[in-house]
């Protein structure tokens, strides 16, 4: 019944809404509306999203054709990437951005209804899986995956964080069907029941875990970089759009590039804006976009990514969300390779930038950054009243978190961070001597 149940709840969520939008092509004579879905509040997204219209190099690109049409576009907010399907499969979003298992249910929904879409480029990509997090409230006495048995988790049912949530409990030998009440809400309604108690856990995407955490309404409980599987959002595009104007969508794709090259050069200008666009703090959106946030952006469709998206097929099947679905057939990078032509090769065998530890200091429009945490620690100790926010890697996955929010260890000498207390528990388990401390103790330790 649950199952039966979270495939009804998700297939609603995929119904189109005809309150919304128009025709792809509205307008009359020569004007052509291009309409984008985008999720301004999922930072992961924002350099086909929130960062480029507020850039607005995608206009720029659509006024140098020169093809004899007056482009407009009419740029659509949404909370998750399910009504963005329904409104391509009903015709009225030509180009949309979303995680890897809703672009999943994207390509099922277009085969289904003879609307066929296509990932035509990748947004931003954590190769360890570390964009999605499962996390409880402050004074929780939960402290491991294995502690969510028989417990209420909220989370969104065919999300990339659902996805995480069904692999980290099959990995701790939990049911995910029958071990837990899993809650299919919304993620701002699931950040409410935590914080109103009706739920004891909290699984969902980028910038929620963060948000909750550094707001103090959530700590972290299970890092989805354990899982050490690729996870990523992208850019769908319908083919009967693409298909009309292919220079439209390579347009997108050359201002896509602009948008990643600005945010990469400019990371903390581009948190700031991005921060304006969405009212998320801007220490939110640097932890998943900075210089070594948790997300790296890149247009370029990695294998190892389609590899990882062909992988996910098999957790949707279980939910009976979906059925078979031909991922080859839907990527098709040809656009994205044709708007980036030689410097394509290049972004394709880019590596995420190396972890570091960062403290952003209040008025600096840079951050610093240090070799090891206890280097960066030394530095707060010194300047207590005057950080906007430190930032360190976990010592065993490398995700980003907020220093003060991290569990401490101190191994000898050396003062380690981690996201979730488990693995922090894992790490003093194999390390004699090693104990955990608190955040305060680590700062004190280091200076």
């Amino acid at each position: 019944m649950k199952r039966q149940a979270a495939a009804l709840s998700a297939a609603a969520l995929l119904i189109p809404l005809s309150a919304c939008g128009g025709s792809a092509e509205a307008g009359s004579g020569s004007t052509v509306t291009v309409t984008v879905g985008y999720q301004s509040r999922t930072i992961n997204t924002v350099t086909a999203g929130t960062l480029l219209r507020s850039l607005g190099y995608f206009e720029k690109q659509l006024n140098s054709l020169h093809d004899g049409h007056t482009y407009e576009v009419d740029w659509q907010d949404y909370a998750t990437g399910a009504p963005i399907t329904a409104q391509m499969t009903a015709g009225k979003i030509d180009i949309g951005s979303m995680g890897d298992f809703p672009l999943l249910l994207n390509a099922a929904r277009g085969t289904q209804l003879g609307r066929p879409t296509h990932l035509v480029s990748v947004t931003g990509y954590n190769l360890r899986g570390g964009l999605n997090t499962v996390v409880t409230a402050p004074g929780s006495k939960l402290t491991a995956l294995r502690d969510l048995k028989g417990k209420k988790v909220s989370t969104s049912i065919g999300s990339a964080a659902d996805g995480t949530l069904v692999r980290a409990l099959q990995r701790a030998g939990i049911d995910p069907d029958k071990g837990i009440s899993k809650l299919n809400q919304q993620p701002a309604v699931g950040a409410s029941a935590l914080a109103g108690g009706s739920v004891d856990a909290l699984s969902q995407f980028v910038a929620w875990p963060g948000l909750l955490t550094y707001q103090g309404k959530a700590k972290a409980l299970y890092d989805g970089a354990q899982l050490n599987l690729p996870t990523f959002h992208g850019v769908t595009a319908r083919e009967d759009f693409t298909d009309r104007h292919p220079a439209v969508l390579e347009a997108f794709l050359e201002a896509q590039a602009q948008a990643t090259d600005y945010l990469n050069r400019h990371p903390v200008a581009a948190a700031e804006k991005v921060a304006e666009e969405t009212e998320l703090p801007a220490e939110v959106v640097y932890l998943y976009n900075g210089a070594h946030g948790i997300a790296t952006f890149d247009p370029a469709v990695k294998p190892q990514l389609v590899s990882a998206l062909k992988q996910d097929v098999s957790v949707l099947k279980a939910a009976q969300l979906t059925g078979d679905i031909d991922v080859d057939s839907f990527v098709d990078d040809q656009y994205v390779k044709k708007a980036l032509g030689s410097s394509y090769a290049e972004r394709l065998a880019a590596s995420p930038a190396p972890a570091a530890s960062e403290v952003w200091a209040k008025g600096s429009e840079k951050t610093v950054s240090f070799k090891d945490p206890k280097q960066l620690l030394a530095y707060v100790a010194g300047h207590r009243n005057g950080l906007r926010a430190a930032y360190v890697p976990d010592a065993t996955t490398g995700t980003l978190w907020f220093a003060d929010k991290a569990v401490w260890v101190a191994d000898g000498g050396r003062l380690l961070p981690f996201v979730a207390p488990a693995t922090a528990r894992a790490y003093v388990s194999a390390h004699g001597g090693a104990r955990t401390i608190s955040y305060e103790q680590a700062v004190e330790q280091a200076s």
